[in-house]
């Protein structure tokens, strides 16, 4: 545990955000893994199956991930307030909530994925492995939501590292795992699926033994679990409206993935593989933007707002330096880097140009992620949810399919940029007007100014 009221803002943040970005950047190797080897080993066929997958998954998942968003704020600002029997009670309640939610999202995915991916045109040659690596993937949707859940408890508390730890073992696990399967035992797709279910299993496992016998605060038995309507109902005013955004953002993911199928297979492969990369350079954006949220929470519980708009300027100037970083480096090395996940000149030539096109841009998503975490941390996500959308659905969506029609899949990626400068821009503004300061869960007295 981290407490995040006292210090230099700039220090803390940087060093809450840093294992959160290297945890997440093993997550994102789990994916990047199956791609890489599915790429290389089973065609681009399969490529374009694992790829068109993902925006299927992250829409099915991605309510719950804003409801849990919302019980991390909460936590956030109880343990900044020192209140840990509300603190126990919210990770609870939580736990208690992924546990159900992760069986009725199985389900659906497991019996729906097929009419979806026809519903969207995904090429038929690509259905079936498509539908067979979505249903071996979401029976793991338990140990999914357990890890990414007990990560999220454990960084509102302020700890970023313990997750890492256990993450770095797991996507080890998963490369062999992947290599065993697919290689090996020629399982196909399925066995990459498989290979990500057993080590996301593993790691959730191993992280609560080891949480129940040293943590003072997670305990996490299936006796007598301790459920809170009302902390519920705070987390859900907090989280729906993420949980809406994030609805809305993967099947604007969906929408996109639509407009780029009528373009085939080729462009489908390398849009996945362009997409795991762009989700890569990402990540720093990303993760400075939670660790921000969760120095918010924190410092709003705490009373002490003055630090809070301290701890803004720190990480806008660190994820900036950061963003160009990334930028430049995307843009140089595009072309080695799509060739890591496949040997197809056309494949590799479609990808190159999308990270030629949303590879400068980085900075612009980077503020946008920034700004957004402080008003997630405050508790106010109502107003980002609908800049999100505007940005996505009212630019980004009708951009792309406008552009596409005038120039070819070059107005699709440049669709993105496009909508992240909206985004950006009107986060500001609404950040200025300072009505994001009167959302928190815990009020104590008149904050400081």
């Amino acid at each position: 545990m981290h407490d995040l009221t006292v210090g230099k803002p700039a220090k803390l943040i940087l060093q809450f955000a840093t294992p959160m970005l290297i945890g997440n950047v093993f997550q994102q190797l789990y994916n990047v893994t199956d791609s890489i080897i599915v790429g290389r080993f089973l065609g681009k066929e399969a490529l374009a199956a694992v790829g068109a997958s993902f925006p299927l998954i992250f829409m099915l998942i991605s309510f719950v991930i804003g409801i849990a968003s919302g019980s991390t704020v909460v936590i956030a600002q109880y343990f900044g307030a020192k209140d840990y029997t509300k603190v126990r009670r919210s990770i609870d309640t939580m736990y208690i909530f992924m546990f159900f939610a992760s069986i009725t999202i199985a389900i659906i995915g497991i019996v729906f994925s097929g009419p979806i991916f026809r519903l969207i045109k995904l090429p038929e040659e690509v259905v079936p492995q498509a539908a067979l690596y979505m249903s071996v993937y979401l029976s793991g949707m338990i140990f999914f939501f357990g890890f990414n859940g007990t990560s999220a408890i454990l960084r509102g508390l302020g700890d970023s590292k313990t997750p890492l730890y256990f993450l770095i073992i797991s996507t080890l696990a998963n490369i062999v795992f992947d290599l065993l399967f697919v290689v090996v035992f020629k399982w196909g797709i399925a066995g990459a699926a498989l290979a990500t279910v057993l080590s996301q299993a593993g790691a959730f496992v191993t992280l609560i033994i080891y949480l129940n016998r040293s943590h003072e605060l997670i305990k996490l038995t299936w006796r007598k679990p301790e459920w809170d309507k009302s902390i519920f109902m705070a987390s859900i005013r907090i989280g729906v409206p993420t949980g809406f955004q994030q609805t809305f953002v993967s099947l604007g993911m969906l929408a996109l993935l639509r407009i780029v199928n009528d373009y085939g297979t080729n462009t489908i492969a390398a849009y996945s593989v362009a997409v795991r990369i762009d989700s890569l350079a990402s990540l720093p954006a990303m993760n400075f933007g939670q660790a921000l949220s969760t120095y918010t929470g924190q410092n709003i519980g705490a009373n002490k707002i003055k630090r809070v708009k301290e701890g803004l300027v720190a990480t806008l100037n660190m994820s900036t330096l950061v963003a160009v970083v990334t930028s430049i480096l995307i843009m140089l090395f595009r072309e080695p880097l799509m060739g890591m996940f496949t040997t197809d000149a056309d494949v590799i030539a479609i990808g190159a140009r999308y990270l030629l096109i949303v590879g400068g841009f980085y900075i612009m998503f980077s503020s946008m992620f920034v700004i957004g975490g402080i008003m997630r941390g405050a508790g106010d996500t109502l107003i980002p949810m609908f800049i999100t959308l505007f940005a996505l659905w009212i630019i980004r969506i009708p951009i792309a399919w406008f552009l596409s029609q005038k120039i070819g899949v070059d107005g699709i990626w440049w669709a993105i940029p496009i909508a992240w400068f909206f985004g950006m821009t009107f986060s500001y503004f609404y950040y200025r007007t300072g009505k994001w300061k009167s959302k928190s869960v815990v009020k104590f007295r008149e904050m400081e100014e």
